[in-house]
């Protein structure tokens, strides 16, 4: 793979989007300003049983291969066996750029940019915002760097869609020093977020000036509230654990508690950050599993205590955006469990009944996209999001502007 010297018509897009136990890969023909999804897949599992997966756009699968049990296999070796298998697979590829995601673009990165030495080290003091994802969205940029000299690489923020919040929808109640600092709500899913956006136009044109809240429901999870496709608040904020309860995350917690943490049980900032980020969410309350998938098959108590609470901060998190937005049009899931986990569509949607919305059974088992019923006061919506799509498309448009 190279940096083509075709015509930008004949000309792909890369895009990868390195997580901490997972590197998903798509690639585009750019044809104009048009893209047509060539192939996609993954890596996942990365340090515990990696498996690797890659898809034709019909979704049939191109090629597999399983490491063993326990083979850590880290980043790097993912991503060069990803760029071997793109090879095989599309012999001759020529690469326009590549587009990767960035969890935190922090104050200063609220559009994609071009990825130079001093970019990437700016990026990479804003990895304690973000540790459990900054550090492997950058390893990946270094490797293509080293593997892929010559082809431009875009990041694209999971932050930018949020800098339309108001200032005050961005403050901490701290001395102001420290919102000038820096320490304020950045918002995250941006990319995903950006894309339902998108949509709604399409899916819902009724919808899409309203006011909407999406809920991107995955092992990472958050909710965001849209007036006319824009950003006004979101559940997380200065890092990616706030808000929701997510697959090892905690969400939402009381600032007392860490002091307790460490005041009277010792612990210290990397024992707390290895409790909040990795031991607790689903994991944590169900001691089973951060997979709904698991959680919703099992009869054990501490997995149904866990989906619970999941709900309970949905549902309650909803009040909270509808009463920003000052009311409610519609919901947008969106996700790996906002898309397939229908249990947890409809027993969100009978948590807030109370605003009117009520659940179309039949709908909702088929996935929607309309999962409400006609005499539902607001809608609901299953959307599937493509980050990937997203980012492709801010990394052609940026490179076609000479990458300014």
């Amino acid at each position: 793979m190279t940096n083509p010297s075709a015509p930008p018509g004949d000309a792909m897009v890369a895009v990868a989007n390195a997580g901490s136990s997972s590197l998903k890969f798509s690639l585009y023909r750019a044809q104009g300003e048009v893209l047509a999804p060539v192939l996609r897949g993954l890596v996942e599992e990365i340090d515990t049983a990696p498996r690797f997966t890659a898809r034709d756009p019909a979704g049939r699968v191109l090629a597999q291969r399983t490491w063993a049990p326990g083979e850590a296999i880290g980043h790097d070796a993912a991503l060069r066996h990803v760029i071997g298998a793109v090879r095989e697979l599309v012999p001759g590829v020529s690469l326009r750029g590549i587009g990767h995601r960035v969890v935190h673009g922090g104050m200063d990165f609220a559009q994609p940019a071009l990825i130079t030495p001093e970019v990437l080290g700016r990026l990479e003091a804003l990895s304690p915002l973000a540790p459990l994802h900054q550090p492997s969205n950058l390893a990946a940029v270094r490797l293509a760097f080293e593997l892929l000299p010559g082809v431009p690489q875009v990041a694209c923020f999971d932050t930018a869609f949020h800098r339309s919040n108001a200032e005050l929808a961005q403050m901490f109640a701290l001395p102001l020093a420290f919102y000038e600092a820096g320490v304020r709500r950045y918002g995250f899913h941006g990319l995903s977020y950006e894309y339902i956006a998108e949509r709604l136009p399409v899916v819902a044109p009724m919808l899409a000036q309203g006011r909407v809240i999406a809920l991107h429901l995955g092992n990472g999870a958050s909710l965001c509230a849209l007036q006319g496709g824009r950003s006004i608040a979101s559940t997380m904020g200065f890092t990616a654990l706030d808000g929701l309860p997510m697959g090892t995350r905690c969400g939402n917690i009381d600032p007392g508690v860490l002091l307790y943490l460490m005041n009277e049980r010792g612990m210290d900032a990397k024992a707390i950050e290895q409790l909040l980020y990795r031991e607790s969410g689903l994991l944590g309350v169900s001691g089973l599993s951060s997979d709904m998938r698991v959680l919703l098959a099992s009869d054990a108590p501490r997995a149904q205590l866990a989906v619970a609470l999941f709900v309970h901060r949905i549902v309650r998190e909803i009040g909270s955006l509808a009463a920003a937005l000052g009311g409610l049009d519609g919901l947008v899931f969106t996700a790996g469990i906002g898309e397939h986990a229908a249990e947890i569509r409809r027993r969100v949607g009978a948590g807030a009944a109370w605003m009117g919305l009520a659940i179309d059974d039949d709908a909702n088992a088929a996935g929607g996209p309309c999962i409400s019923t006609a005499a539902s006061s607001c809608s609901a919506w299953v959307i599937p999001t493509d980050e990937e799509l997203t980012i492709a498309r801010h990394t052609l448009a940026l490179l076609g502007r000479g990458g300014r």
